[in-house]
């Protein structure tokens, strides 16, 4: 069975809000003052242990506007190639190659792209997605590559209101830039 696994850039403070600098956010781009190389091999080893990607509308538009022009180099090249579920309401087309789009019975589609044979399904961004599929019970484990910044405002992954979900600490790396990869499972999951 393919595990789902939510993998997020995050502040100190929680915020996931665009790190990369495209969507406007007063605070946008924050995730470059600490990447490094190391950051950059755990990303690329983390895509190539992936042959899906789970996306929301939101990161969708974002990832379809930026990767479809990076051509050349296997990170690129695999972003554009692997298959792509895109979950949305509002989209009635979907243009980046290999993208599926799911329109309702998200949990439903989800466990079924679970029970499929192959490697892990990989979430970036998409707040809404994730908390739908942590309600669903649905998130195999969560990759919070933890920047060394606080923004004080911003966009959480986890919003008020949630409910409680324990967790349980698996893995953690510290790169030298200050970045560290909590690695979380669901509590009662084993390993």
């Amino acid at each position: 069975m393919r595990k789902v696994v939510v993998s997020e850039f995050v502040t100190v403070d929680g915020v996931i809000e665009d790190p990369g600098g495209s969507e406007g956010f007063a605070h946008g781009g924050w995730s470059f003052h600490s990447f490094s190389d190391e950051a950059a091999k755990y990303k690329y080893d983390e895509l190539f242990a992936a042959d899906a990607l789970l996306l929301g509308r939101v990161t969708y538009a974002g990832f379809a506007e930026a990767w479809p022009s990076r051509t050349g180099d296997e990170f690129s090249d695999r972003m554009n190639s692997i298959a792509k579920f895109v979950v949305s309401t509002t989209l009635d087309e979907l243009e980046w190659s290999n993208s599926t789009l799911i329109r309702e019975n998200v949990a439903e589609e989800v466990s079924k792209l679970k029970e499929q044979p192959g490697q892990d399904i990989l979430v970036a961004g998409s707040a809404k997605l994730v908390d739908t599929l942590r309600q669903h019970d649905l998130v195999d484990e969560y990759r919070l590559m933890v920047h060394p910044v606080v923004l004080g405002s911003g966009k959480r992954l986890f919003r008020d209101g949630s409910d409680t979900t324990g967790l349980r600490l698996v893995d953690a790396k510290t790169f030298g830039s200050g970045v560290v990869v909590l690695t979380y499972e669901p509590a009662g999951t084993e390993g």
